[in-house]
């Protein structure tokens, strides 16, 4: 809303959204989508969406938080669909639990395809302008609100919920060799001046650093002497809103893979002394799971040869994305490098490669709402809250922005556990582990990750996200319909007998799996790890026509049944502990018998029940067992 005197224009809104990358945008489209008066603030339009890393989607672990988003009724999976140039399920030959669907996106279209949807939303102002304060009013009780933000031009907006969401902008440095710039990704300008007011109000901020490799011009690249790397023939896409029989006939873009080499190695060894890593240039802490290429030559000195990912940018242009191959070095020692691979003796640098410092606030000081504890109505999400990854950010966005609407419409807040999310996981693991480097999600973070596996997203997320309102009913019934699918299929295959017969057994020696001399249920050969549901279908002449997903699932449940109801009931101990209240209040110095490091390290993160106080590090059990005795009495 705008309203106008004489001297100035006076603005509100009900929430305000710092940054439009990742985080913000889904911040953004759930609080406008939930009936909120919404404004999100980039310092340029043509920033809304970026990729400044690597242009792909999903991969490890970030494949789930793209289907769990998109079950929640958020955006990222739907327009990574639109613009996908490659896709491919990683991790199949370890299991479902940790299959990871992961897409190479077309960097430019899927920029402008969430610029329209961000313009075309019902609710939601874009304002290009750098917040650069915001202000705060305390309540009779002493206890700060947000109240307005102010940007760089002198405008001020009055609002009732603040998401920041900044990215890698927060005082941006670039740094390549030598050379440093105040900036922020691929040459944005900086937002120095939001720190200071964060700081002015006792938010504990913390200097990471993250960076990118070179670009390489297409036809500078000798693609002959490089490993082709093959594409997924039956391809499904990320969201439920996508047309599933026109996304698996996209045409895929080929992508391939390169190696660094004894000569790489030796180039980037001889001029360590001028990696702005090792000179003490850089101050701010890098991620430990995307390291630079240097910083991989000397924590893997064994390695004789590490690979590369060679992936488009786009469908239109030239520029190809070389992963695994970020640098910091001068740009002459990127040149030696580059031409040291074999396929890129004679290939031209587009972009050099370079870190970014940035500063991003300590997580340990917000709910698992991702509001901060110490001011209402300030929110936190993505980069800013310490983590690495679009899809990391794109998932505190939708939170944040869901629970920042929830508030200001009075109702209970959304807190996704670790039984039933990854994004439970991920924010449980920043608001009461905090992190020391910037934090990438994992299958191997979670303890019930055959229970949230990619396949069953919407099992687990639909109805919350029809309950906030961001799920439609005809999504909602659809899904149900396909619930009754899959619950019908394992029905009439766990009571389907099949008798034995010269066919069968021929059918199972071709898979070298034991014959049956007696009747067998179909769904104890599905059991068999050998077999699968597709191979035993001509023992199956009436078996219904199921589509690829029901069929997925279908086999899942019957084949890991057991392990399943193993990881159900540990989750349904865990959500216990979840159900034990800790009293906002409680003075920890007054627990007899609690010690003196876990006092402080309870007193700092402030948990909201037993289950997050006993993964605090420096908590231990004989902790929570003295805990439990205080609470009881």
């Amino acid at each position: 809303m705008q309203s106008q005197n004489q001297n100035k224009c006076e603005f509100s809104a009900d929430v305000a959204v710092v940054g439009a990358g990742h985080a913000g945008i889904e911040a953004a489209l759930a609080c406008a989508r939930m009936g909120l008066d919404t404004v999100i603030f980039t310092i340029n339009l043509d920033a809304i969406g970026n990729m400044p890393c690597n242009p792909s989607i999903g991969g490890t672990g970030k494949g789930q938080l793209v289907y769990e988003i998109d079950a929640l009724g958020g955006e990222m999976g739907y327009t990574a669909d639109k613009v996908t140039l490659q896709s491919r399920i990683l991790n199949q030959g370890k299991g479902p639990a940790v299959y990871s669907k992961r897409i190479q996106a077309d960097r430019r279209a899927y920029q402008m395809n969430m610029k329209s949807t961000l313009e075309n939303q019902k609710n939601l102002r874009v304002v290009m302008g750098e917040v650069v304060d915001f202000s705060c009013e305390c309540d009779k009780n002493g206890k700060r609100h947000i109240c307005a933000v102010k940007t760089a031009l002198g405008a001020e907006y009055k609002i009732k919920a603040l998401i920041i969401s900044a990215g890698t902008y927060l005082c941006g440095r670039v740094i390549t060799g030598e050379y440093t710039n105040a900036s922020g990704p691929d040459g944005m300008l900086p937002a120095n001046h939001l720190s200071d007011a964060l700081r002015r109000e006792n938010i504990a901020l913390m200097r990471f650093k993250t960076g990118t490799p070179v670009r390489v011009h297409r036809d500078s690249i000798d693609f002959s002497v490089l490993e082709k790397q093959e594409n997924e023939i039956k391809i499904t896409p990320f969201s439920a809103r996508t047309d599933k029989d026109a996304f698996s006939s996209i045409k895929q873009t080929e992508c391939y893979i390169a190696y660094t080499n004894e000569e790489t190695h030796k180039i980037i060894r001889a001029n360590l002394s001028r990696s702005p890593l090792y000179s003490g240039v850089i101050h701010g802490t890098g991620p430990r799971y995307c390291p630079s290429i240097e910083d991989k030559i000397v924590r893997f000195s064994d390695k004789s040869r590490h690979q590369l990912f060679v992936e488009p940018m786009g469908e239109n242009t030239k520029e190809i994305y070389l992963q695994g191959f970020s640098s910091s070095l001068p740009y002459d020692v990127q040149e030696k490098m580059l031409h040291s691979l074999a396929g890129f003796e004679n290939a031209h640098i587009m972009r050099y490669a370079y870190a970014i410092e940035y500063d991003c606030a300590d997580p340990t000081q917000m709910y698992a709402t991702l509001e901060f504890k110490d001011i209402e109505g300030l929110y936190g999400a993505g980069q800013f809250n310490g983590t690495s990854g679009y899809e990391e950010a794109a998932a505190q966005g939708l939170v944040a922005g869901i629970n920042a609407a929830l508030k200001i419409k009075g109702e209970e807040p959304l807190i996704l556990l670790r039984s039933n999310s990854y994004i439970g996981t991920l924010i449980d693991d920043l608001v009461t582990k905090g992190t020391a480097e910037p934090y990438r999600i994992m299958t191997s973070r979670s303890e019930y990750r055959l229970l949230l596996r990619q396949d069953n997203a919407e099992e687990r997320l639909i109805e919350i996200g029809y309950r906030v309102g961001l799920i439609d009913r005809k999504r909602l019934d659809a899904f149900y319909e396909k619930q009754r699918r899959i619950s019908d299929e394992i029905e009439r295959i766990s009571h389907l007998i099949i008798s034995p017969s010269k066919a069968a057994n021929e059918l199972l020696a071709k898979y070298s799996s034991s014959p049956i001399q007696t009747g067998f249920l179909l769904s104890d050969l599905l059991r068999r790890p050998e077999l699968t549901y597709e191979a035993l279908s001509p023992l199956d002449a009436d078996r219904p026509d199921l589509s690829d997903d029901v069929i997925n699932e279908v086999q899942i449940n019957i084949k890991y049944e057991g392990y399943i109801k193993r990881q159900i009931e540990e989750a349904e101990k865990f959500l216990k502990l979840e159900g034990k209240k800790i009293p906002s209040d409680i003075d920890y110095s007054k627990v007899l018998g609690l010690r003196l490091e876990a006092a402080e390290k309870l007193k700092k993160i402030r948990p909201e029940n037993i289950g997050m106080a006993s993964r605090i590090s420096g908590v231990s059990p004989a902790d929570i067992a003295v805990l439990l005795i205080y609470l009881g009495k």
